[in-house]
C-alpha cells in the first residue's frame, strides 16, 4: 500500500481523492468509483467521505481479508494510508472528566476532533482528517504538551463530542449543587423527572443526565450488572461485562450520593434510610424500547451507601433451553425432572451462575393456561405476568416457609420457591410435593450430589427425600469465544493432552484435535470473549441412589453412582463446550470444581 506523502496541504477529506485511493490499493473497482464522484447531492450534506463511502455497502475486491467496506474497516485502512495509528473509541477507557478539560466543546466540534486520553507528557487528540493540521500547534502551545494526533471513526468523534461533553458538564454542575448544600430532602421531586415538557430545577436534572447516562452505557455494553461504590474521595462506577467486572469512570463522592438517592427514590426505596441494607426494582426500556428490569440492592459501607443494579433482559425468558447451553443429554434430563405431576426439582450453584435464568425460563415453559403457577422470592427477580409471584418480607415475617403454607391454599399446580435455607422451608417444600405439586428451588452447594447431603444435613428425613426428590441439577456460566476473531490453535500435544486430562477426569476421554483461543476485535471490545453459556451436571434421583440415600451412604458414593447412571459433572460438560470451539479449558477450569473423591470412570 502506497502512503500519502506527510507534506500536504492543510485541507479536508474529498470523496474524489480517498475513492481515487482506494482504487489505488485494489479495494475498489475504478468504473464503481468514477460512478460515485459523479453523484453531486454527496457534496453537499457535510458527510465525512468515509461516512459516504461506508453507506454503499461495498465489497473490497480480491482478497482481501475483510467482507465489506465498513465505516469501521475503512478508518483503519485511511489510518494505514496515511501514516497514522487507528484508534477505535471505547468510552469504557475514556476518563471523560480529564479528557474534557483539554478543550472546550467549541473548540472539538469546529476541528472535529475528540480528546481521548491525557497524560503529563501528551494529550492524545482523535480525528478523522489527516491534513487539517491549524489545531495542533495552538493546542500545544495552550497546554504545553505534546499531541498525538489518532485516526478513528468520524461518527465516533461526533457522538462522543456530544456525549462526553455534555455529561461532563452534568457531573460539574450536580457536584456544583451537592457542594451548594442542597440535601436529600429535595431528591424526592426526582421521581417525576425527565418526564417530557416539564419544567425543573436545573440542578436536580444534571443528576438526572448522568443517570440516564449510566443505564445507557450498561446496556450498551452488555453489562449484567452496575455497581456504585462510594470511596474516601471519589466514588467508583463498574460494569460487569460477561461475568468481569470493569471500572467505568470515577465520579466526585457528592454526586455519587445525589446519583444513589435518585435510583433509591425511581426503586421505590427509604431514601432517608442509609443504615440497613434495602432492595428494590425499576423497569424501564433501552433507547430502541426493549423492556429492561434493574434489581437494585444497597449495603451500607464505611464511606457511605454501596447500590448494585442487577440488569435482567425480559427476553431470557422465550430462549429454548439448547440456547442457555444445555446439551441435548441435559435438556433431555431436565425435561425429565421437570415434566413431571409432584416431586422437587433443585437449582444449585453461587450467586451469578444462571440459576435465575433457568428457573425462569424453565416455568415459562411449564406456565401454560391450564396450570397455577405461583412463586415465593427474596426479591423476586423478573416480573413474569404468567406468574403468581410473591417477596418474602422479613419486615412482617413473611418467610418462605410461610409463603409455601400460604401458596398451598392457592390451588397451585407448580410452586417456586426462592431458596431452601432452612428446615422449616424445606420441610413445607417436600409437603407441597407429596401433596401432588411440583415444586422447584435452589439450593447452595458446590455440585449436584451435595444437594441431596445438605438436605439431609438441614433434617429433612432419608425416606421424605426419597419420596419426593425428581433430581438436582448444578450450573456455572463461562465466557464464550467471540465468533468474529477466535483463532484455532495448534496444539502442543504432551502439554495440551495432560491439560485435557485433568479437565475430564476421572473420565477418558480422547483430546478434540483442534481447539480455539480468544483473540480481541472490536465486536467483544478486544476481550475475545462475547456472551456467556451455561455448563449443567443433571442427577435424576434413581431408584438405586434412593437405596443408598437411605443406605446412609455418603456424598463420594452418591456421585460415583450419579456418575455410572450417566450425569456428566460440570469439568465434563465444559469439556464438551471447549471441544465444540465454545470457550477455552481455562475458562472452564475458573469456574467448575474438581470432581471430588469419585472412584468409579463413568
Amino acid at each position: 500500500m502506497a502512503a500519502v506523502q506527510p507534506q500536504v496541504a492543510e485541507h479536508r477529506l474529498t470523496i474524489a481523492e480517498v475513492l481515487d485511493w482506494l482504487v489505488e490499493d485494489k479495494l475498489v473497482d475504478a468504473a464503481v468509483a468514477e460512478l460515485l464522484k459523479k453523484e453531486r447531492r454527496y457534496y453537499r450534506g457535510g458527510q465525512h467521505p468515509l461516512v459516504i463511502i461506508a453507506d454503499q455497502r461495498w465489497k473490497p475486491l480480491g482478497g482481501a481479508a475483510h467482507k465489506q467496506l465498513t465505516l469501521e474497516v475503512l478508518t483503519e485502512w485511511l489510518a494505514k494510508r496515511v501514516g497514522m495509528d487507528y484508534m477505535h473509541i471505547d468510552p469504557l477507557k475514556v476518563d471523560f472528566s480529564a479528557v474534557t478539560e483539554v478543550m472546550s466543546n467549541a473548540y472539538a466540534t469546529r476541528f472535529r476532533v475528540l480528546p481521548v486520553q491525557v497524560t503529563t507528557k501528551e494529550a492524545v487528540i482523535a480525528t478523522a482528517e489527516p491534513f487539517v493540521r491549524e489545531w495542533e500547534r495552538e493546542l500545544s502551545g495552550i497546554l504545553k504538551l505534546g499531541i498525538r494526533r489518532v485516526i478513528a471513526n468520524p461518527q465516533d468523534i461526533e457522538r462522543y463530542q456530544s456525549e462526553f461533553y455534555n455529561l461532563a458538564k452534568s457531573v460539574k454542575g450536580a457536584n456544583r449543587a451537592a457542594s451548594a448544600g442542597s440535601g436529600l430532602s429535595n431528591f424526592e421531586q426526582l421521581v417525576e423527572l425527565g418526564a417530557a415538557n416539564k419544567q425543573i430545577d436545573a440542578n436536580d436534572a444534571h443528576v438526572v443526565r448522568v443517570v440516564d447516562w449510566l443505564w445507557q452505557y450498561a446496556f450498551e455494553q452488555r453489562a449484567s450488572d452496575i455497581h456504585i461504590e462510594p470511596r474516601r474521595e471519589l466514588g467508583i462506577v463498574r460494569f460487569r461485562i460477561d461475568g468481569v467486572l470493569h471500572q467505568v469512570y470515577q465520579i466526585p463522592a457528592a454526586v455519587l450520593n445525589a446519583m444513589t438517592s435518585r435510583i433509591k427514590i425511581l426503586g421505590r426505596m427509604d431514601v432517608v434510610e442509609k443504615r440497613r441494607p434495602q432492595d428494590g426494582r425499576i423497569k424501564t426500556r433501552t433507547l430502541d424500547g426493549a423492556e429492561v428490569e434493574l434489581r437494585l440492592s444497597t449495603l451500607p459501607t464505611a464511606f457511605g451507601e454501596k447500590l448494585v443494579m442487577r440488569i435482567f433482559d425480559p427476553e431470557v425468558l422465550v430462549r429454548d433451553f439448547r440456547e442457555l447451553g444445555f446439551s441435548e443429554d441435559d435438556d433431555l434430563r431436565w425435561r425429565q425432572m421437570t415434566e413431571r405431576p409432584n416431586g422437587i426439582v433443585l437449582v444449585t450453584g453461587p450467586t451469578g451462575s444462571g440459576k435465575t435464568t433457568t428457573l425462569y425460563s424453565t416455568l415459562k415453559h411449564l406456565a401454560t393456561p391450564e396450570v397455577n403457577v405461583c412463586t415465593i422470592e427474596d426479591p423476586i427477580e423478573m416480573v413474569e405476568p404468567a406468574f403468581n409471584q410473591m417477596q418474602v418480607q422479613g419486615s412482617i415475617d413473611l418467610g418462605f416457609a410461610d409463603g409455601v403454607r400460604a401458596l398451598m391454599r392457592q390451588d397451585p399446580d407448580i410452586i417456586m420457591v426462592g431458596e431452601i435455607r432452612d428446615l422449616e422451608t424445606a420441610e413445607m417444600a417436600v409437603q407441597a410435593s407429596l401433596t401432588g405439586h411440583l415444586v422447584l428451588s435452589t439450593v447452595h452447594t458446590n455440585d449436584a450430589p451435595l444437594s441431596i447431603t445438605r438436605l439431609l444435613e438441614l433434617g429433612v428425613p432419608p425416606y421424605l427425600l426419597n419420596a419426593t426428590i425428581n433430581g438436582v441439577m448444578a450450573q456455572r456460566l463461562v465466557r464464550t469465544l467471540c465468533p468474529h476473531c477466535k483463532e484455532k490453535i495448534e496444539l502442543n500435544r504432551a502439554i495440551d493432552e495432560a491439560a485435557w486430562d485433568a479437565l475430564v477426569a476421572p473420565w477418558k476421554s480422547n483430546r478434540p484435535q483442534s481447539m480455539y483461543k480468544p483473540v480481541g476485535c472490536l465486536e467483544c471490545r478486544m476481550t475475545g470473549f462475547q456472551g456467556r453459556i451455561g455448563i449443567y451436571e443433571t442427577l435424576i434421583y434413581s431408584a438405586p441412589i434412593k437405596s443408598l440415600v437411605a443406605a446412609g451412604a455418603d456424598v463420594a458414593q452418591i456421585r460415583d453412582l450419579a456418575h455410572r447412571e450417566g450425569m456428566k459433572s460440570l469439568r465434563v460438560s465444559g469439556a464438551m463446550k471447549v471441544a465444540s470451539g465454545l470457550t477455552t479449558i481455562d475458562e472452564v477450569l475458573k469456574v467448575a470444581p474438581p470432581v471430588r473423591e469419585t472412584a468409579g470412570t463413568g
